[in-house]
């Protein structure tokens, strides 16, 4: 397998594993989901469709992470999404929400995006935010300390992308910070499962 394939491999596998969860526990009757209600801190935010861009990097940054991460974050990446999918559809499926979203009556082209977006999305799922999961997951990863600037840049990048879900009314607070305790929880479990995995092979090939 060529390394180019492999980074495809395992971005199939991780980010597959969101998509595939996601859909499968998705539905358009927001009925069925339990109403969040918008907390101090979601009303700081003015609804503003023009971030629709900065919402929609997410899907440049976590394929970038796959195909530049060091190689040996990348089965952790893969692994700590498939972890993060496992504990989303359990949530998913046993706490389904929904929120009140606002009706898009700005024109222009990034409003036509959003509308676009609306159509295609669910109702559902708001908690967690797998958007911030993702986010802080790719991060995560492209993290190296001997790139500062980098890390700077995405960094920001990630954190824009958090505060565009608020601005977008996409999710309120409380879906990102259940999107983050998910994020390092996963990332730790992943970590301590690739560690026992080594430490057992040491252990039989000693």
């Amino acid at each position: 397998m060529t390394a180019l394939n492999e980074r495809l491999w395992y971005m199939l596998t991780g980010w597959g594993s969101i998509a595939l969860v996601y859909g499968l526990t998705s539905s358009q009757d927001q009925s069925a989901g339990i109403m969040l209600k918008p907390s101090a801190i979601d009303l700081w935010f003015d609804f503003n469709p023009d971030t629709i861009w900065i919402y929609l990097s997410f899907f440049l940054l976590v394929p970038l992470a796959y195909f530049i991460c060091q190689r040996q974050y990348l089965v952790w990446l893969a692994r700590s999404m498939q972890l993060s999918a496992l504990g989303a559809g359990i949530i998913f499926m046993v706490f389904p929400t929904t929120m009140e979203f606002p009706e898009v009556t700005q024109t222009g082209f990034n409003a036509d995006m959003l509308r676009l977006l609306i159509r295609y999305d669910s109702l559902l799922n708001c908690l967690p935010s797998l958007h911030v999961t993702l986010t802080i997951l790719a991060v995560w990863a492209l993290w190296n300390r001997s790139l500062p600037l980098r890390n700077l840049i995405i960094t920001i990048w990630g954190i824009a992308i958090t505060v565009s879900i608020l601005q977008l009314y996409r999710h309120q607070f409380v879906d990102a910070l259940a999107g983050t305790i998910l994020a390092c929880l996963a990332g730790w479990l992943a970590q301590a499962l690739l560690n026992a995995k080594t430490e057992s092979r040491k252990r039989t090939s000693a």
